[in-house]
């Protein structure tokens, strides 16, 4: 992405009013995946072949080690060079291969609902999904997970290639337009779906601004962590976090339009906002991290990409 654009060049860019979400925006994304990286860090467990090397040993297309053989390895598998060379038999191990599905939570709530700068929280949300969606075609793995919002709800069960993208792109349009017919969910509610929908070994992203959470939600969020590799976004808006001094605006007056600007709070009441909000932060991502997730913060206020550009590259 070219960083030099501003925030409204890059909405036109990507013919996006910032407050629905439509297909081409999301398409825009599978041209812009290579600031993630989702090399796994816990030990794989599916039973699926796939492109990851699990941690236990066995038959699969990437050789491990030698070591001496044993009752009950396969005879198939002795080297015999290291056999005939050491004057004891060895044989080879392999790392297997596994397949690491990927599940993708959304929260398009109406506490989402919301945007003071660039986009809707829920816009935003829906740009990092498109973004998570594309990179996981990219590793070859299947996608799966939740779009829910208060009124609809999409349960996707995971699939491979450019349909399972697409079939998550489309849910999360529908959802933030409303056009489905299921009932909505809780953030609570659509975690408890997750818990049981995700598989050990499994990615999973949880994206929202956590404003629902609670202990119940917290447990689900432990029990999924337990045996998948879990990254909590939350998507915040700038606003949220800090309350400006001043706010400008456009008034008409006797058919003529004019600047006003506007004092919101004295320098007090923002410093004392801004702490509560930041102490409320480090909260929740402690809470997380306790429970053993990773923890990413996006803005709505900025493109997605610049913000995984600066994390990736630390700039």
């Amino acid at each position: 992405m070219n960083t030099a654009f501003s925030a409204n060049e890059w909405l036109k860019q990507l013919s996006a009013d910032g407050s629905s979400v439509e297909l081409p925006e999301l398409l825009w994304y599978q041209r812009h995946t290579k600031v993630l990286n989702l090399k796994p860090s816990i030990n794989i467990h599916s039973k699926l072949a796939g492109t990851y090397l699990a941690r236990s040993k066995g038959r699969g297309m990437e050789f491990d080690e030698v070591r001496h053989y044993q009752p009950g390895d396969d005879v198939r598998t002795i080297d015999w060079r290291v056999t005939a060379r050491s004057g004891k038999v060895h044989t080879k191990l392999f790392r297997e291969e596994k397949e690491r599905p990927v599940f993708i939570l959304t929260d398009l709530t109406d506490s989402m609902r919301f945007g003071s700068s660039l986009l809707f929280k829920s816009v935003q949300a829906a740009h990092l999904a498109a973004v998570i969606a594309w990179h996981v075609k990219d590793h070859g793995d299947k996608l799966g997970g939740l779009v829910f919002s208060n009124q609809h709800h999409r349960e996707l069960k995971p699939q491979g290639r450019s349909h399972g993208v697409l079939r998550y792109l489309q849910a999360l349009q529908q959802c933030h337009h409303g056009k489905t017919n299921t009932n909505g969910l809780t953030l609570t509610q659509a975690l408890g779906q997750q818990r049981r929908l995700s598989r050990p070994g499994s990615l999973v992203y949880i994206l929202s601004d956590f404003n629902q959470i609670d202990e119940q939600a917290l447990r689900h969020i432990r029990a999924i962590s337990q045996h998948n590799e879990v990254t909590c976004c939350q998507i915040s808006d700038p606003l949220e976090l800090a309350i400006p001094s001043a706010a400008n605006g456009i008034a008409a007056v006797r058919n003529k339009q004019l600047v006003v600007s506007a004092e919101l709070a004295d320098a007090g009441l923002r410093l004392r906002y801004q702490q509560q909000q930041q102490q409320r932060q480090q909260q929740l991502s402690t809470s997380l991290a306790q429970l053993g997730c990773k923890w990413l913060n996006i803005s709505a206020g900025e493109p997605v990409i610049r913000q995984l550009e600066q994390i990736h590259y630390g700039r």
